[in-house]
């Protein structure tokens, strides 16, 4: 394997002849090399097989162009890991997708036999049309500090915020497939290349950040306008509806989460709001709740319709245990229930190897265009959308519990409320900017 850098930083990291400077780790998926290629085969029956650099890279970018037969799944691995101590020898570490299927994930992060997905590009529509089938595709990945980002021929598909791995091995992973119907497939990869000296990161884009370093700006972030509404420390930026000041004996900040105690019964309906308004904004929060919790994120919050009183009426993003709590059973089909437009319009269920655990963090994007087209996201898939203030919307809001409240939602702006129902949750990573 050549370690010489070229003029220009490149070190290869395949000879083009053999697998010199690799090694193959848990499964026993073929790896051979024929016209310059490196030629991963399935064989049924043998877990996921990883041809493995024998060198660990911390910070460096790295390119490799591939063909994958449409009926596989593959990865690149990269700050990867395999040690006796964590499930025996397991390879796991962060993957770069390789995924021909309708689903389109190419170029999403995985965390390989750890977190599970990182980063789905289902935000990013220009990505999930970049891999070309039954063709070559260029497979570029920047790592650099806790910035991880990767390109399919050259469109920019993920950026990640992480600090879980800051080094590890970079490998090509043959998917295990289980019975024999899909043994023989082949995936090939050529022009393997890293760069790990005098880098310097791509421009700033569009992508949407993931960012799992909580409470906290990334560059691009800051460059795409978000500010955060919560900086992990206090309630500034909060006050308490219908006050110019906090209000509730049971909101805190607690490790750096926004929290809202469970009630005693003896109070309730404590609610919070944002010192700003917003009309076309995108909210970025993360929240947790308990079992049998009840809580709500609110926008286009009108204090008016409850004037003097705690409790603010806005459009709903429904924050719910939707097994424990009855109000999910409420409402009309479904429209109680959780990322639901509350008692408007239902939620898509996503899959529930999206949908963590209760007692987990879960991830809302909240998006409100310049033309009132609002989205409801919920771990990366999008499950609510309408138009405000059309036709539509106002029949829907006609037959809801906000008949009575003339203008309900269609206000040019509004605050953010976080709803106190009595029980406890927490949020984090509150982020917005406005569009």
């Amino acid at each position: 394997m050549a370690q010489k850098a070229s003029k220009d930083g490149w070190i290869t990291l395949f000879n083009g002849k053999n697998l010199d400077g690799w090694n193959q780790k848990n499964g026993e998926a073929k790896y051979t090399v024929k016209n310059g290629e490196i030629i991963g085969t399935t064989v049924a029956n043998t877990p996921n097989s990883f041809l493995c650099t024998n060198k660990e890279y911390g910070d460096f970018i790295f390119e490799v162009d591939l063909l994958v037969a449409e009926e596989m799944n593959s990865g690149v691995q990269f700050r990867s890991l395999s040690s006796e101590d964590y499930n025996k020898g397991r390879v796991h570490g962060y993957q770069m997708e390789v995924d021909p299927s309708d689903r389109a994930w190419s170029g999403g992060i995985y965390d390989e036999a750890r977190r599970g997905w990182l980063y789905i590009p289902n935000m990013n529509e220009p990505a999930k049309k970049a891999f070309k089938h039954n063709d070559w595709n260029t497979y570029r990945i920047e790592a650099i500090g806790s910035v991880l980002r990767t390109w399919v021929n050259g469109v920019p598909v993920s950026h990640l915020i992480d600090e879980e791995t800051a080094a590890g091995f970079i490998a090509l992973q043959v998917h295990g497939i289980g019975s024999s119907d899909r043994e023989g497939k082949q995936i090939k990869w050529r022009n393997i290349r890293i760069k790990t000296e005098n880098l310097v990161a791509s421009p700033y884009d569009e992508v949407p950040v993931v960012n799992l370093i909580d409470n906290n700006l990334s560059a691009q972030e800051v460059n795409q306008g978000y500010k955060l509404l919560f900086d992990g420390k206090s309630f500034d930026g909060w006050r308490g509806v219908n006050r110019k000041d906090m209000t509730g004996k049971r909101w805190s900040v607690d490790d750096g989460n926004i929290m809202i105690s469970k009630s005693d019964g003896s109070e309730t309906g404590n609610d919070i709001v944002t010192t700003e308004n917003y009309g076309a904004f995108e909210l970025v929060f993360d929240f947790k709740l308990t079992p049998g919790a009840n809580s709500g994120v609110k926008y286009f919050v009108n204090e008016d319709f409850d004037a003097g009183g705690k409790s603010g009426l806005g459009l709903e993003f429904q924050v719910l245990d939707d097994v424990l709590h009855p109000d999910a059973k409420m409402g009309v089909v479904g429209n109680r229930t959780l990322a639901s437009l509350y008692d408007l319009i239902p939620s898509t269920k996503v899959n529930k190897r999206f949908q963590r655990k209760i007692g987990e963090w879960n991830q809302g994007r909240l998006i409100v265009m310049p033309d009132n087209t609002v989205q409801h996201w919920l771990n990366g898939y999008k499950v609510v959308e309408y138009e405000r203030k059309s036709n539509i919307f106002n029949a829907l809001v006609a037959r809801s519990k906000y008949a009575k409240h003339e203008g309900f939602g269609a206000a040019d702006d509004g605050p953010i409320l976080l709803q106190d129902h009595g029980d406890e949750v927490r949020f984090k990573n509150l982020k917005i900017r406005k569009l």
